[in-house]
């Protein structure tokens, strides 16, 4: 049976809690993965759809989960391009990895923000419990597949 949006939400606020994202910018990210080269355009069509935020572009640049592939050229009228960098592509293999069951979410506070003992907000206890449920469930499946 293919479950592997069953543990999506609990995966997402993991990503967003510890990579600093919003659930656009998880988005956008998203959404580019399939994409090698985009230019601003491209990305302002689909800002549309996950909120528009006139600074995400510069923002995401800034932060380096898009890098420039190519440069405007005013001589020969050619755009500049973008691409996804490999902290964005690199989030992504692990969000696909976290719901393919091949990878364990960080129990260790060290590695995961949600996981300090004496966090007080109720939200991040009840992702904390999701997190562990979401991982004894892997074990298990990685416990009876066949070898």
């Amino acid at each position: 049976m293919d479950d592997y949006l069953k543990y999506w939400k609990v995966i997402r606020q993991y990503v967003k809690i510890k990579y600093g994202l919003n659930q656009a910018d998880l988005d956008m990210i998203l959404f580019l993965y399939s994409e090698a080269y985009f230019n601003k355009d491209k990305f302002d069509d689909f800002t549309r759809l996950v909120g528009w935020d006139s600074k995400r572009f510069k923002r995401m640049l800034k932060e380096g989960w898009l890098e420039s592939f190519r440069k405007t050229d005013p001589h020969t009228k050619r755009r500049a391009l973008y691409k996804l960098s490999f902290k964005a592509k690199h989030l992504v293999t692990l969000i696909y990895k976290y719901l393919n069951g091949e990878q364990l979410i960080a129990e260790s506070y060290v590695n995961n923000p949600l996981m300090i003992k004496n966090n007080k907000r109720y939200r991040d206890a009840v992702m904390k419990g999701a997190i562990l449920k979401l991982n004894d469930s892997i074990r298990q499946q990685q416990r009876h597949a066949p070898e």
